[in-house]
């Protein structure tokens, strides 16, 4: 015996339809985007390497010297409490070419630390001229 069998579509998925909708949201996208606006970037001027011809003398600096304690010694010399912006205002007309270092004591207090830069101010040299090196004390 013989049944009969209903034929059986198969399962068309519409392209043309799917493409159409497709380009249109295509087309909504690229006309509803906004587009990144540039960012203004921060402009970092690198330090460059100055070679130095072998004629030139590297200058010898005088050097500050700040211990942890905050007793001040100016070229092993000294200084007394509340008398350096003085010390310095004399060296300075002692030595107008001379620059200065400045080396302080990591347990040194802030506080310290800016009176001292504070009193070479008010003695007419220029921080940014002073060199600062934090040292660490041997044990």
């Amino acid at each position: 015996m013989k049944f009969h069998r209903t034929s059986r579509k198969r399962a068309e998925v519409p392209i043309v339809p799917m493409i159409d909708i497709l380009f249109i949201l295509l087309v909504f996208f690229i006309v509803s985007t906004t587009f990144k606006k540039p960012r203004e970037v921060l402009r970092i001027e690198l330090p460059t390497v100055k070679e130095i011809p072998s004629s030139e003398v590297i200058e010898t600096r005088s050097i500050i010297a700040v211990d942890a304690s905050g007793n001040i010694t100016l070229d092993s010399l000294a200084v007394p409490e509340g008398l350096l912006e003085s010390y310095l205002t004399a060296y300075k007309k002692q030595n107008p070419n001379r620059l200065l270092e400045l080396e302080a004591d990591r347990r040194l207090p802030l506080e310290r630390l800016l009176s001292i830069w504070e009193s070479m101010t008010k003695a007419g040299i220029q921080i940014k001229d002073v060199p600062a090196r934090i040292k660490i004390a041997q044990p």
